[in-house]
């Protein structure tokens, strides 16, 4: 079974992922690990990045993570442009390690936007976590030492809430660590007990 883990940025997916980690019959696939890896690894993707945004994409072979940000998040085309091109390896490697994988009970497919890039179709169930916008803001500017206006910028890129629970199987409400865990083991016996019936 393939879950798909969702939500918004400073929803706090990364955490909840974690929690599922502890369960051996469990794997993860953060897919935006996986992402940055790739654009640093492949050489399909760095072809791509270097025709659409330049050569000052890479510096010393590494992703100029800096500048390709400042062009994608004031530019919503731009951004469309990045995800096509790192969309489609970030699918075949998530499929290679579902192969890689198959002796596990189910996969966690952790994905910012699982939605948008309709990944969302290969998943049997989705997870949707969600946080009070005052809460995810305040997570970001703290994490990334960013400024209010830049993480509301990305929250504009990224689908709306009410439109990700609408079609989610599981919502896990993310304020609190212990009761985040504590909804992480129920939907976790939920879905090995699912597995027993496929």
């Amino acid at each position: 079974m393939i879950i798909g883990l969702t939500g918004g940025i400073g929803s706090g997916k990364t955490t909840v992922a974690n929690f599922f980690s502890a369960f051996n019959n469990v794997a993860i696939y953060i897919a935006d690990v996986e992402a940055k890896n790739l654009m640093n690894s492949s050489e399909i993707i760095k072809e791509k990045l270097l025709h659409e945004f330049g050569e000052n994409s890479f510096v010393d072979q590494k992703l100029n993570r800096k500048y390709i940000s400042e062009i994608v998040f004031n530019n919503k085309e731009k951004l469309a442009v990045l995800n096509a091109i790192v969309h489609p390896e970030v699918k075949k490697h998530f499929k290679e390690f579902v192969e890689n994988n198959s002796d596990k009970t189910y996969i966690i497919y952790e994905n910012a936007i699982l939605f948008e890039s309709k990944s969302n179709l290969v998943c049997d169930y989705i997870i949707s976590v969600y946080a009070d916008i005052n809460t995810r803001v305040k997570r970001v500017t703290l994490r990334d030492t960013s400024a209010k206006e830049d993480v509301f910028k990305r929250i504009q890129n990224q689908w709306n809430d009410d439109k990700k629970l609408l079609q989610s199987n599981y919502i896990i409400r993310n304020e609190n660590l212990e009761e985040s865990k504590n909804q992480v083991h129920s939907i976790h016996n939920i879905l090995t007990e699912k597995f027993k019936y496929i």
